[in-house]
C-alpha cells in the first residue's frame, strides 16, 4: 500500500469573530463550520480541501486566538477548553505552510490584532508564511477601508467578503502562487536537474525543426545557456524562461527511407527515440501545408506507447490560404484518433507567428504532467464518475462494482481502478473515466493510464483492443452525451 499524499496546509487565523469560519465555508463551499456572532464559537478545527486551478490545498479553521501568549508559549499543560482550543490552534499553525490572518475591515485594527501581528511577525516560524486578509470588504467603495491594516506592518492586506465571495477567487490564485513558489526554497544541483523541463523536438526533414529553435531560441525573454555534448549525441539547450528551466533536446530529422522498413528500424529514427526517451515532453513538428503520412502517425504512436506528453506544432502556417484552426485541428484529430488529448498549437518559424505560446504550453503541460490527487479527491471524484454513468459490464451477466479509485504516481498520471474478483468492466467505461478526469483536472497533453486490477493482488493492465477502437469511440460519442 503506497503512503497517501500530503497536501500543503494553509491554516485560518485571528481574532475571535473576524469571520474565518465564513472565509472557511466559502474556500471549501461547505457549511461545514458553524458561523455565529458569539464569540469562540469555533472550539476544535475544522479541516477541509480546496481545489482550485489544477491545484489544492488542505485548510483549517482554527478557533479564534483570544491572547497572543499562548503563541509564544513553550509548553501549554492547562486543561481549560480555552487552553485547550489554543493549543490545537497552535498546532496548526506550527504545521501551516502559509498563514492567512484575517482581520475586520468594518471594525477596524482592535489591541488584540496589534498584539497578534507583533507576535506572528517576531516569531521566525511564522513571519515568512503569513498573508493579511483584510474581509468584509462587502464591495469596491470600501476596499480603501483595509488600507489602515497597513500599520501592522504584515504587507498589503488583501481584500474579501467571505459572505459574499467578493475577491475569494483572486484569493485562491494567489494562495496557490505562494504555495508553489515555498515548494522551491530547498534547491539543490540535483533537484535543479530533476525540475528541469525535458523536451525532445522530433519530426521529418524540412518540416522547420531548426527554424523553430532558433525562433524559441531569439525569444528575448529566454535566457540561453547550451551544454556541451560529443557531435554524435543530439544536442542540449538550456532556457530559464517565466522562471522555469527547460532543457530543449534537438534530434536529427527522420528520413522518409524510415517508411519504407518494417516498423521503425533506421538508425535515424532510432536516435531519435533514443532522445525521446529521455523527454517527459515531445513538441511533434508537422508541416501543414503538406498531408500527414504513414511516418507521422507511426511516429505519434511511439510517443503515445511511450507516455509522454505531446505537443503538435503546425508549422508554416503562414503558407495556409484558409487559416481555420478548429477545421484543421478537426482535420488533424480525424487521422490521430489515439491522440485528440494532444493541442495543436500552429505557428510559423519563419515569421515567429504564435511561437511565444510554446514555452507557456510546455509549463503548463509539465505542471499537469504532474498532478498528484490526494486520496480523498479521488475518492469524490469515483462517486460522482458513478453517480452519473454506472459501470458497463463486460463479459458475464453480472454489473461490476468499483471499489477504489487512487492515484498510483505522477509524471505521467497513473491511477488504479479496482472492481470485485468475478466482475469484467467493459473497455469503453475505462475511457469514460479517462474523459472525465480530463473534463475535471484539464491533463492537457498529458497521457493518462489507467491500470483495473480484481482484488488487491490481481493485477491486469488496461489495454483497449485494436479491433474495438471504433466500437470504443461510438461507445465514448454516447458516453459524453450521456454527461
Amino acid at each position: 500500500m503506497e503512503a497517501k499524499k500530503i497536501l500543503p496546509l494553509v491554516a485560518i487565523c485571528g481574532r475571535t469573530n473576524v469571520g474565518k469560519s465564513t472565509l472557511f465555508n466559502c474556500l471549501t463551499e461547505k457549511n461545514q463550520a458553524l458561523v455565529s456572532d458569539i464569540a469562540g464559537t469555533t472550539r476544535d478545527s475544522n479541516l477541509g480541501t480546496v481545489e482550485w486551478s489544477n491545484s489544492a490545498f488542505d485548510i483549517i479553521d482554527t478557533a479564534g486566538l483570544i491572547d497572543w501568549k499562548y503563541l509564544t508559549a513553550k509548553k501549554l499543560n492547562g486543561v481549560s477548553i480555552d487552553e485547550q482550543t489554543q493549543k490545537q490552534a497552535k498546532k496548526y499553525l506550527d504545521k501551516a505552510d502559509l498563514i492567512l490572518f484575517v482581520v475586520d475591515s468594518k471594525v477596524g485594527i482592535l489591541p488584540e490584532d496589534k498584539e497578534l501581528a507583533t507576535v506572528l511577525k517576531k516569531t521566525a516560524k511564522y513571519r515568512s508564511k503569513l498573508m493579511l486578509i483584510a474581509n468584509k470588504v462587502d464591495n469596491f467603495k470600501n476596499a480603501s477601508e483595509a488600507a489602515q491594516f497597513n500599520k501592522l506592518n504584515l504587507g498589503e492586506p488583501f481584500t474579501v467578503s467571505a459572505a459574499s465571495g467578493m475577491g475569494t477567487g483572486d484569493l485562491l490564485d494567489k494562495i496557490i502562487e505562494r504555495i508553489d513558489k515555498g515548494r522551491k526554497f530547498k534547491k539543490t544541483e540535483e533537484s535543479d536537474e530533476e525540475n528541469k523541463i525535458n523536451v525532445c523536438i522530433i519530426g521529418k526533414p524540412n518540416v522547420g525543426k531548426s527554424s523553430l529553435l532558433n525562433s524559441i531560441l531569439g525569444y528575448e525573454r529566454v535566457i540561453v545557456s547550451p551544454l556541451a555534448h560529443t557531435t554524435r549525441e543530439p544536442q542540449h539547450t538550456n532556457i530559464s524562461y517565466a522562471g522555469h528551466e527547460i532543457k530543449l533536446v534537438d534530434t536529427a530529422g527522420i528520413s522518409k527511407q524510415g517508411t519504407k522498413t518494417k516498423g521503425l528500424e533506421k538508425p535515424g529514427i532510432l536516435k531519435s527515440l533514443k532522445s525521446l526517451e529521455k523527454a517527459e515532453i515531445a513538441m511533434l513538428v508537422l508541416d501543414i501545408s503538406e498531408p500527414l503520412t504513414h511516418q507521422d502517425s507511426k511516429l505519434i504512436q511511439e510517443i503515445v506507447d511511450r507516455h509522454k506528453s505531446l505537443i503538435f506544432i503546425a508549422n508554416k502556417w503562414d503558407l495556409i490560404p484558409e487559416r481555420n484552426t478548429k477545421k484543421w485541428t478537426e482535420i488533424l484529430y480525424d487521422k490521430m484518433p489515439f491522440a485528440t488529448w494532444a493541442p495543436v498549437q500552429f505557428i510559423s518559424a519563419k515569421t515567429g507567428e504564435k511561437v511565444n505560446k510554446i514555452l507557456d504550453l510546455i509549463i503548463n503541460i509539465n505542471a499537469q504532467r504532474r498532478l498528484e490527487l490526494s486520496d480523498s479527491q479521488t475518492e469524490k471524484f469515483l462517486k460522482y464518475v458513478v453517480k452519473i454513468h454506472k459501470p458497463a459490464k463486460g463479459k458475464g451477466l453480472k454489473a461490476p462494482h468499483i471499489y477504489e479509485f487512487r492515484q498510483k504516481k505522477s509524471n505521467p498520471p497513473a491511477f488504479i481502478l479496482r472492481i470485485g474478483p468475478n466482475d469484467d468492466l467493459h473497455f469503453s467505461y475505462v475511457r469514460f473515466v479517462e474523459n472525465r478526469l480530463r473534463e475535471k483536472y484539464g491533463l492537457i497533453g498529458t497521457p493518462i493510464k489507467i491500470t483495473v486490477t480484481k482484488n488487491r493482488k490481481s493485477h491486469t493492465t488496461y489495454q483497449e483492443p485494436k479491433h474495438k477502437q471504433e466500437q470504443g469511440h461510438e461507445q465514448e460519442s454516447s458516453d459524453n452525451n450521456e454527461d
